[in-house]
Parts: structure tokens; sequence; C-alpha cells
């Protein structure tokens, strides 16, 4: 007779008393374990944009911009000057040079004595010449660059009005050295021709020009006079010079504010 009772299956191992099956443990991975010792990440903060770059390109734009402003503000204030006043430059002419003395008293000292009257003329209606002591140099002319300083003065200091001509006056003295050896026997030699020596007169000074309320600042003028002829004397009588043929160059060049003319 077949026995058909059923009987329980065995518990599995673990299982105390019916309860729950524990899920098995088991030794934690080496990947496990970087991951619980690395830090946690963290995006990087967003970074606050600068405006120093754009703020500095804005105010070297600024600073160009008004300097270029105020240049075309000071040319256009000059070029209404210049068409209301429209400046000349002074005029000079050598009216008279006589010699008193023009000799050798040694092998290289030079004895001068020079009478020079120079006329100037301002042909400006509105503009006034302001001169500083004028320097005076006189020179006896040599080919080429050898030109031989026969001659110093001086003219004072004085104001050339509008539409005005002044007469100048300078005498002219012995150069402040002795001539070098060469230069002093071809003088010699000239001066001993009846044909004379060319000479040429060089006015060295400042002048201040004023037009109108517009007062510029210094400026160099240099007058070169060429084509006299002079004669040393034979006695006490000075002889004069010819002048007939002088001729002046000017040579100003006048700034109102930052702009020359």
């Amino acid at each position: 007779m077949t026995d058909d009772r059923v009987y329980p299956a065995s518990k599995p191992p673990g299982v105390v008393g019916g309860g729950a099956t524990a899920n098995p443990t088991f030794p934690a991975t080496k990947a496990q374990l970087y991951s619980a010792n690395r830090p946690a990440y963290r995006p990087p903060a967003p970074r606050r944009r600068t405006h120093s770059r754009g703020c500095c390109c804005r105010c070297c734009c600024w600073t160009i911009f008004v300097i270029i402003l105020l240049i075309l503000l000071v040319a256009a204030a000059s070029a209404v000057v210049y068409l209301i006043y429209r400046p000349q430059r002074p005029s000079f002419t050598v009216s008279s040079l006589k010699v008193s003395s023009l000799n050798l008293t040694s092998a290289t000292h030079l004895a001068t004595a020079i009478s020079l009257s120079v006329v100037a003329k301002n042909p400006n209606k509105n503009v006034e010449f302001s001169y500083d002591v004028t320097d005076v140099t006189v020179y006896k002319v040599s080919p080429g660059d050898d030109d031989v300083i026969i001659g110093k003065g001086s003219i004072a200091s004085f104001v050339h009005g509008e539409k005005n001509t002044t007469l100048l006056r300078s005498t002219v003295g012995s150069p402040p050295g002795d001539l070098d050896e060469l230069s002093a026997s071809k003088l010699k030699g000239e001066l001993k021709g009846k044909r004379g020596v060319e000479v040429k007169i060089v006015l060295n000074t400042k002048v201040k020009v004023k037009m109108g309320s517009v007062k510029t600042p210094k400026s160099g003028i240099r007058i070169t006079c060429e084509g006299i002829k002079a004669v040393a004397p034979t006695g006490k009588k000075a002889t004069t010079a010819m002048t007939s043929a002088a001729k002046c160059k000017v040579d100003l060049r006048f700034k109102v504010w930052k702009f020359t003319f």
C-alpha cells in the first residue's frame, strides 16, 4: 500500500522560526571603496563677467574723440584769425653802411668800426611786432661756406607798430676773437684791393606778434642781407658801402596757438 502523505521541505539555512529570508552580504569591491572615499563632485560656480575691458575701450575712444575735437576747434579758430588779419612778414632794407675802420692791426686781429642803418617796414594794418634785442653780425663773404666774421653789434629792442616804418641803427665793432691765419691772410689781400670786399649782414632776434587781442609766443626771426660791397678806408675819412643791390631775406614763422604760419 502506497503512502500518499506530503512532507514539507526542509528549511533553508539561515531561516529561524519561519522568518523572511535575509539577503546575503558580500565584501565591498575596490570600485565601491574608491567611490566612498572620493569627494562629491561640485560644478564650478559661473564666472562673473567683468566690464573693465569694455570701460577701458570706451574711455580711450572718448579721450581720442575729445583730443581730435580740440584740435579741430583750435585749427578753426586759427584759420579765422588768419583770415581776419591776413598777417604779412615785415620787410627790411639796408639804407646805409659806413666803414670807419676795417684793417688788421696784427697778423690775426681785425679792428672794425662800422655804422649800420636798416629800415624796417610793417605792412600790416592790424598787426604789431615786438622785437627783443637784435644781434648783428657782419660777414666777409667767401666762396663756399667759409664766410668770415668781421664785426659784431646789436640793435635795441623796439615795438613795430601798425603800418609803421622804423629806422634802426647799430654800431658794429671788432669780432670777439682773432681770425685764423688763413682767413686773415685772405682778408688782408682783399682789403688792399680797389674792388673792396663783399659783405653780408645777418640780424637775429625774437619777435612777438599781436593781432587784435591775440598774442603769439615769441618766435625766432632772422634777416639776411646780401649784395653789399664795402671798401676799407685809407685815411680817417669813412667810406660808404654800395647797398643799391642789397636784398634782405626775412625768415619768420610765428605761431597762432599751435599752428605755424
